[in-house]
């Protein structure tokens, strides 16, 4: 198969023949039709994630049609139209028994712990838990929109934070999960601010509901605008982006019992975050980390986008051929543009 891969962290990708993928018992191969490229990506490049072996073929956000199944799977047929979380659970520990697969002890995640989708097949374990049909309506790039960044912000904002009308939102990173979060945010009826420090993604903020954009580059205090706006702070934070400076603004623009959700991933010497433990204690913040989404959860997710209340399609601007992957994927520290990037031809 052709195959996007990296032989070593931080050095360039290539196009190059790989072995096809091997089925196992609890497995399917899939044909992949929709797969797109994610900063989680990008960190996996440069070596900030543990599970990755060398050589590496990334990519975790998928869409495409089953080709084998292993005799284990049953309920899924040859030629299915599908899609998945990137954390895959393995169904039998503990947590996975209580629903919670998304922090599953032995979990499956493809392009991290296993080679990925930036390649015309791929070989996915636990399909008999984490495999999600595809309606009709939904198509191959919306899909491939969802496997990490919007399916996150669902779960962060409506089981996490309970998202309802009426309250503000602040979304720090108007990446692929903010500006899933805010269109997510204005299907359940809530206000939402948004910050980045470039003009075009906060004008795309702007298109799908944000009512007041901040531009972080030029506004020295965030917290007080937000505070001031809002008449009292947000009522729920989102750090989308993964910084620490991000976070402490965060909790500093948050109201009295606000919530904070910590969604992006943090650079390795920054993990270890300084935080204003006196004024969460004081004001009763919380702060909740949240981890993908399970596959059981998805139902509600596309039963929105079917009946037109969420529209993931408008997110993703740009399509592009696997052989132009290795150059996206490593441009997106430098060069990011508005809303997200799905390769869409795997013949080159």
């Amino acid at each position: 198969m052709l195959a996007a891969i990296y032989q070593n962290f931080k050095e360039p990708l290539s196009l190059q023949q790989a072995p096809d993928p091997k089925l196992s018992d609890d497995g399917v191969i899939l044909e992949v039709t929709a797969t797109g490229i994610c900063r989680s990506d990008w960190h996996g490049w440069m070596g900030h994630d543990k599970d990755i072996s060398l050589p590496h073929v990334p990519g975790h956000e998928m869409c495409g049609v089953i080709v084998e199944k292993g005799k284990q799977v049953g309920g899924w047929e040859i030629g299915q139209r599908v899609t998945l979380p990137f954390v895959c659970g393995c169904g039998q520990c503990v947590y996975c028994r209580q629903g919670d697969h998304q922090v599953c002890d032995f979990q499956f995640q493809p392009g991290f712990t296993h080679w990925g989708s930036f390649a015309q097949f791929v070989h996915l374990k636990y399909a008999q838990h984490n495999l999600v049909s595809l309606p009709a309506e939904v198509s191959d790039i919306t899909a491939a929109s969802l496997g990490c960044r919007f399916a996150t912000a669902f779960r962060a904002l409506v089981d996490q934070a309970k998202i309802g009308p009426s309250q503000w939102l602040a979304v720090f990173g108007c990446g692929g999960v903010g500006l899933s979060a805010i269109m997510i945010a204005k299907a359940y009826e809530s206000r939402v601010i948004a910050v980045d420090i470039d003009e075009s993604h906060l004008e795309l903020a702007r298109d799908l509901g944000a009512e007041l954009i901040i531009n972080s580059r030029l506004n020295a205090d965030i917290a007080h605008q937000i505070i001031e706006h809002t008449q009292g702070g947000a009522h729920i934070t989102m750090d989308a982006l993964g910084n620490m400076q991000v976070v402490q603004s965060c909790l500093r623009s948050l109201r009295k019992r606000g919530l904070h959700l910590q969604v992006g991933l943090l650079d390795p010497d920054e993990r270890q975050v300084p935080l204003p433990m006196d004024r969460i204690v004081a004001a009763e913040l919380q702060v909740v980390g949240s981890h993908g989404m399970q596959a059981h959860r998805y139902g509600d997710m596309l039963s929105l986008m079917e009946k037109g209340r969420l529209d993931p399609a408008l997110l993703v601007t740009k399509e592009i051929s696997l052989g132009k992957s290795p150059d996206a994927l490593m441009q997106m520290d430098t060069r990011q543009q508005a809303g997200i990037t799905v390769i869409t031809d795997f013949s080159q």
